[in-house]
């Protein structure tokens, strides 16, 4: 009987020690899972926000406290660019890490190519023809990580494909507001037009509305890793605010001084030399409010140091053409330009679960390496069929180095605000534009002009023609298309059309801007419908 006791004594201190060890195990699990769980992502993506349209970048007119926070606590890459000078193709590259010259998406969609171009234009070449959504047989990033457990969101501007090439399609398990269309139909207050996307209430923020719907799915999502793109239409043109917004911006434009004169020409068209613009700044502040619902709602739910953001522009501020909506200054050009302020973007990850990153790194960095960063962020496995020029920027992320490399961008387009077909090379300091109407080459050292003011391509010789080489080597192995010559092109033409640039349209710029700036200004009877926005 005292061995039988014995026994089950026995039995049963080990099965108190299993439970106790288990127990222990279990915790020790749960506590390992904290660490090494997938991350959740959320991509916060811009559309036509400049580099220098943020406080943090050195705006002084723009208040953005939100993205600055991000800013704050993340890894601002101070040589971040878009992958290409217009929306579509940048946008492509973001979903497939590839070059534009790849996956074929080489202007917005929507633009017209070839003779239909030139007739209309009058321009010394012909734009090629270009894809219209991204390739069928592409690997989106949404797709790569759906592969790997993430449930899948997009709200906002999508502009790389009509039906059947949507955001659902493409990897997406939800699609709020993602259509073929590259602006916000209707405006940013309600009632707009978007078949994916319906209005709650008259005066509805359209902005607003995509950060809450992106936060509704944080909420509903929590407990298992999620992908959450959100896109925003701000602040592309139309350019709206509310009359609050517009009152304090016209009151700190003047308090700051306003400037006799907004504008001076470019090559093509005029462009904005000053930020005052009211409304402008009122979108900005808008989106930034939007970006502050996503940020609170991440804090609420206790999950914002196990969720990587991304933050960035598709491409430059709207400088030139469209609303002519602000300066990149002391970049050159715009959104459609060639120079720098034309592909230099805000481009910051915050990555909570990486302790001790770098607060800025100056490495040069493009939309095509985002795709395979979060890749390697949170371990997910790349599709083998899925053919990616980014690079995963996590040693920099790290503190560790990178090789160098070149950066490339094709663009045989004709940019609406005043851009040239090109295609360019970045390497180390250097940057080569190939300008493909009369075949001519601009060589610009970054590190000492980044307003690209000084060519120095005949003075450096050597090293334009070993950019050149490297850059036509590049466009042969993708197959670029490349613009034809307009054989109808009329200079005469052309040259008046200039000169009434130079006259007419930049004394309108200037009205227009000094109305925008009128204590008296108004832009319609209600505002943009804003004033019946009580929820705002």
């Amino acid at each position: 009987m005292k061995y039988k006791n014995n026994f089950f004594e026995s039995v049963l201190s080990l099965c108190l020690v299993a439970i106790l060890l288990n127990g222990c195990k279990n915790k020790e699990d749960k506590s390992s899972i904290n660490v090494q769980e997938k991350p959740n992502i959320i991509f916060i993506l811009a559309d036509d926000l400049g580099a220098h349209d943020l406080s943090y970048s050195g705006s002084k007119y723009y208040e953005t406290p939100n993205i600055d926070a991000i800013a704050n606590d993340g890894v601002q890459f101070t040589q971040g660019y878009a992958a290409a000078q217009v929306c579509s193709p940048s946008r492509a590259s973001l979903m497939t890490g590839q070059y534009t010259a790849r996956h074929g998406v080489t202007d917005w969609i929507g633009a017209a190519t070839g003779k239909k171009w030139g007739d209309y234009y009058n321009t010394k070449v012909m734009p090629p023809e270009y894809a219209h959504a991204i390739p069928e047989e592409s690997i989106t990033i949404a797709e790569a990580l759906k592969q790997n457990g993430y449930k899948t969101f997009f709200a906002g501007k999508w502009h790389i494909g009509d039906e059947p090439h949507s955001p659902e399609n493409n990897g997406f398990d939800i699609n709020i507001g993602g259509w073929e269309v590259g602006g916000p139909k209707g405006g940013y207050y309600a009632p707009w037009r978007n078949p994916k996307l319906d209005y709650k209430y008259e005066g509805e923020n359209l902005t607003k509305r995509l950060a809450l719907e992106t936060a509704d799915f944080i909420s509903t999502n929590k407990d298992e890793p999620f992908f959450a793109f959100l896109s925003f239409y701000a602040v592309h043109g139309p350019i709206e605010t509310t009359q609050e917004k517009w009152s304090k911006y016209r009151n700190k434009a003047e308090a700051q001084g306003i400037p006799e004169s907004g504008f001076e020409m470019e090559a093509r068209l005029p462009i904005r030399n000053v930020q005052d613009n009211p409304i402008y700044a009122g979108l900005v502040e808008s989106m930034d409010d939007a970006v502050g619902v996503v940020l609170k709602r991440l804090k609420e739910l206790g999950i914002d140091d196990n969720t990587i953001i991304v933050f960035t522009s598709d491409n430059g501020g709207v400088a030139s053409g469209d609303a002519f909506s602000t300066t990149n200054f002391p970049l050159r050009g715009g959104k459609g330009y060639q120079w720098e302020g034309g592909i230099r973007e805000p481009y910051l990850i915050k990555v909570p679960m990486l302790k001790n990153t770098p607060k800025s790194i100056d490495y040069p960095v493009s939309g095509i390496d985002f795709y395979p960063t979060l890749l390697d962020l949170v371990g997910a496995k790349k599709d083998p069929k899925q053919i990616i020029d980014g690079v995963s920027l996590v040693p920099l992320l790290k503190g560790k180095p990178l090789d160098t490399r070149p950066l490339f961008w094709h663009y045989p387009h004709y940019g609406n605000q005043g851009g040239d077909p090109v295609s360019i090379i970045r390497k180390e300091e250097y940057k080569l534009i190939h300008y493909w109407e009369d075949g001519h080459d601009e060589l610009y050292n970054l590190s000492n002009d980044p307003g690209e003011k000084n060519n120095i391509s005949k003075k450096e010789d050597v090293i334009a023609k070993s950019l050149r080489v490297e850059l036509d080597t590049y466009l042969k192995n993708m197959n670029a298309k490349i613009p034809e010559v307009y054989a109808d092109y009329d200079a005469a033409k052309a040259a008046k059309k200039q000169q009434e640039r130079r006259t007419k349209m930049l004394q309108r710029l200037e009205k227009q801007r000094k109305n925008f700036l009128s204590k008296d200004f108004d832009p319609n009877n209600n505002w943009y419908d804003s004033s019946l926005n009580t929820k705002d």
